[in-house]
C-alpha cells in the first residue's frame, strides 16, 4: 500500500516534533580534549568547528549562538536514504584492512519515522540559515520524491530552486531494470532574496567544429570546438575512486569536486558552510580549500575521528567539540617519553608509542572480521592507529595539535623528537580506527 494516504499525518507529527525541539534547556558544547567538560563555548565567528554529537541537539545549541544564527549561506546535508541497509567503513593499516560498522539506515517504523527525523532537523536547518542562504539536500530514488514534499511544507513551495541530477558511473547491475546510477540534490532557498553564483560548462559544438558566429566566443581543447555556458542541472562527475587520494574508507563517501561544485554556486569566500550529517567531513575539505568557514556535525564518533584525521592530514584548522565531555572508550596506550636540559627553558623532548590495546572487540566486529582484528593486535596493534598529534603546551582543556601523525598508504611515523618548554604540559592524542581516543598528559 502506497505510505501517501499517510504523509499527511506524518507531516503534521514533523511539525509537533519540530515545535517540541524548540522547548527546553539549550544543549552545551563542550570542548574534546584533555580537560573537557569547561563549559559551554562561546560564540566564533572565525573558526571551523567539528562537532559530535546527535545532529537535532547540535542545531538547538547552533541556534542559541548570535555568532551562527542567521549567518550560514550555504547547508548541504547527505543523511541516510532511507536504503534499509547497513554500511561498513574499511580502514586500517596498509596491509590489513578491516570492514566495520559505519551507520545504519534501517527504519523499523518505516517511512514515517524517517520523514519525522527529517521534518525537525531540517526546519531546525532553515532557523540557522541566512537569509540569502540555500539549503541542499542530498538523497536517491528511496524516498526523494517523500523528501520533496516534505521541503515545500517546510519551506514553501515557491522556494524550490532546483532538483540537480548527480550522475556517476559505479558497480553493480540487474536485469529487472535499468541501473539505479544518479542521486538527487534538492535545493531550496530560505527567502526570494537568496545568493546563487552561476557555474559555466563546456558547451562542444555540433560536429566539433567553429561556428564562427559574430559575437560568439569560441575555445578548443582535445576533444574540440566549444562555446561556455551556464551550467545545467544533471552533473557527470565520477564516485571516489578505490585508489583515490581523497579516499576515507568511510561508507557512501561523496567526491570533493561536487561538493565544491555547490560551495561555488552558493558562497562566496569566507562565508559558513554546514553539514549535519557530516559523514568522512568531505564538506569541510572543500570548504577549506576554497576559503570557506565550515561547521560539521555527525552522532558517530567514528565518522568524527574519520574527519579530524582527514582535516588534520590537509592541515586544515578546526575545534573538535562535542556534546558530552569527553569519552575514551576502550582504547589503551603506552608511550615512552624523554624529557631532558633546562627544566624553566628549552628542553628536548621525545616520545614513542609502544602499544595499543582495543577493548571490546567483540562488539565492534564479528566472523572473519574479529578474528583478521585479533590476530592484527597480537602481530602489530599498532596497525590499529587512525592517527595520532601532539600539543606542546596543552592549556585551557583544548587539545590544539602542534605536530599530526595519520594514517595514509605509507608507514605511519610512530615516534617524535623536538623541542618544548621547560614546565609545559604536553598532550597527546591517539585514535584507533573504530573512532576510540585516549588523551594523554605529560
Amino acid at each position: 500500500m502506497s505510505f501517501a494516504r499517510e504523509l499527511n499525518r506524518t507531516l503534521a507529527a514533523g511539525r509537533r516534533a519540530y515545535q517540541n525541539a524548540l522547548k527546553g534547556k539549550t544543549p552545551a558544547l563542550y570542548v574534546n580534549g584533555a580537560f573537557a567538560g569547561e563549559g559551554l563555548i562561546p560564540g566564533r565567528t572565525g573558526e571551523n568547528r567539528l562537532i559530535q554529537g546527535d545532529n537535532r541537539d547540535v542545531l538547538k545549541a547552533l541556534l542559541a549562538d548570535p555568532a551562527v544564527k542567521g549567518k550560514v549561506s550555504l547547508i548541504y546535508i547527505d543523511p541516510p536514504f532511507f536504503s534499509g541497509a547497513d554500511y561498513r567503513a574499511v580502514t586500517g593499516s596498509g596491509n590489513e584492512q578491516l570492514k566495520h560498522r559505519a551507520y545504519s539506515d534501517s527504519w523499523s517504523r518505516g517511512m514515517a519515522a524517517y520523514l519525522k527525523m527529517l521534518y525537525v532537523r531540517i526546519a531546525l536547518m532553515r532557523d540557522l540559515l541566512a537569509d540569502d542562504g540555500l539549503l541542499f539536500v542530498h538523497v536517491d530514488w528511496h524516498a526523494s520524491h517523500y523528501v520533496r514534499i516534505l521541503l515545500d511544507e517546510i519551506f514553501g513551495e515557491e522556494r524550490f530552486v532546483n532538483e540537480i541530477i548527480w550522475h556517476y558511473k559505479s558497480g553493480g547491475s540487474t536485469k529487472k531494470h535499468f541501473a539505479r546510477k544518479h542521486d538527487n540534490l534538492l535545493v531550496y532557498a530560505k527567502t526570494a532574496k537568496y545568493r546563487f553564483f552561476p557555474q559555466q560548462e563546456k558547451s562542444y559544438n555540433r560536429g566539433l567544429k567553429p561556428y564562427r558566429f559574430k559575437g560568439v566566443e569560441e575555445f578548443c581543447d582535445e576533444v574540440g570546438w566549444y562555446t561556455l555556458v551556464n551550467m545545467k542541472d544533471v552533473w557527470a562527475i565520477d564516485m571516489v575512486g578505490r585508489t583515490s587520494g581523497e579516499r576515507t574508507g568511510y561508507a557512501t563517501q561523496k567526491p570533493e569536486q561536487l561538493l565544491e561544485r555547490i560551495i561555488r554556486s552558493a558562497t562566496a569566500e569566507g562565508d559558513l558552510c554546514c553539514d549535519f550529517f557530516s559523514g568522512s567531513g568531505t564538506l569541510g575539505a572543500a570548504a577549506a580549500k576554497l576559503g570557506r568557514r565550515f561547521i560539521l556535525c555527525d552522532e558517530s564518533r567514528l565518522a568524527t575521528e574519520i574527519s579530524a584525521a582527514r582535516l588534520m592530514k590537509e592541515e586544515v584548522s578546526f575545534t573538535e567539540e562535542s556534546l558530552k565531555k569527553s569519552s575514551e572508550g576502550g582504547l589503551s596506550v603506552r608511550v615512552a617519553v624523554k624529557r631532558e636540559g633546562n627544566p624553566t627553558g628549552l628542553q628536548k623532548f621525545s616520545i614513542e608509542l609502544k602499544s595499543l590495546n582495543v577493548r571490546g572487540l567483540e562488539e565492534k566486529l564479528a566472523g572473519e572480521e574479529l578474528e583478521k582484528a585479533r590476530q592484527m593486535l597480537a602481530e602489530n596493534p599498532l596497525d590499529l592507529l587512525l592517527s595520532w598529534s601532539i600539543d606542546c603546551s596543552a592549556e585551557g582543556g583544548v587539545h590544539r595539535p602542534d605536530v599530526v601523525f595519520v594514517r595514509g598508504r605509507g608507514e605511519m611515523p610512530l615516534a617524535f623528537s623536538g623541542e618544548i618548554m621547560g614546565g609545559a604540559t604536553v598532550s597527546v592524542k591517539v585514535t584507533d580506527i573504530f573512532g576510540d581516543v585516549k588523551i594523554l598528559l605529560f
